[in-house]
C-alpha cells in the first residue's frame, strides 16, 4: 500500500516528527491504512477512530523507516448470544517507510 505523508516528511529531522506522523495517520481517510491485514478474529475493521504509537523511528540514506502501533476496533459477528456483530479493541504493528525525496510512504503489517 502506498500513501503521500508530505507533512510528516517536513517535519524530518525535528523533535516534532513523531507527532507530526502520528496526527496524519490518525486523520487519513477511512480504509487508507491496511488494518484488515492486521485483525486476529477475521472481523471487519472499524477505523473510525484510530489511535498511532510511534513505538521507533530508523533513518537510512534515501528513507525514513517508522514502526508504528495501531489501535483500532474489530467488529466480530456472531461471538454472544443472539449473534449481535461485538466491537472488541485490536492492536497491530505496521512498518511505514516513507522516501526522503517524495513523500511517498510504503505500509506493511508486520505483527498481530
Amino acid at each position: 500500500m502506498m500513501l503521500q505523508l508530505a507533512q510528516t516528511l517536513q517535519q524530518w529531522p525535528s523533535d516534532s516528527f513523531a507527532s507530526v506522523l502520528k496526527r496524519e495517520l490518525e486523520t487519513l481517510p477511512a480504509g487508507s491504512l491496511p488494518l484488515e491485514l492486521g485483525t486476529s478474529r477475521c472481523g471487519l475493521v472499524d477505523d473510525s477512530d484510530i489511535s498511532v504509537t510511534v513505538i521507533d523511528i530508523r533513518d537510512a540514506v534515501t528513507c525514513i523507516s517508522a514502526k508504528v502501533g495501531i489501535f483500532f476496533s474489530e467488529i466480530v459477528a456472531g461471538c454472544v448470544c443472539g449473534d449481535e456483530p461485538t466491537p472488541e479493541l485490536a492492536y497491530c504493528e505496521m512498518l511505514i517507510t516513507i522516501d526522503k525525496t517524495t513523500g511517498a510512504a510504503t505500509i506493511e503489517v508486520i505483527s498481530v
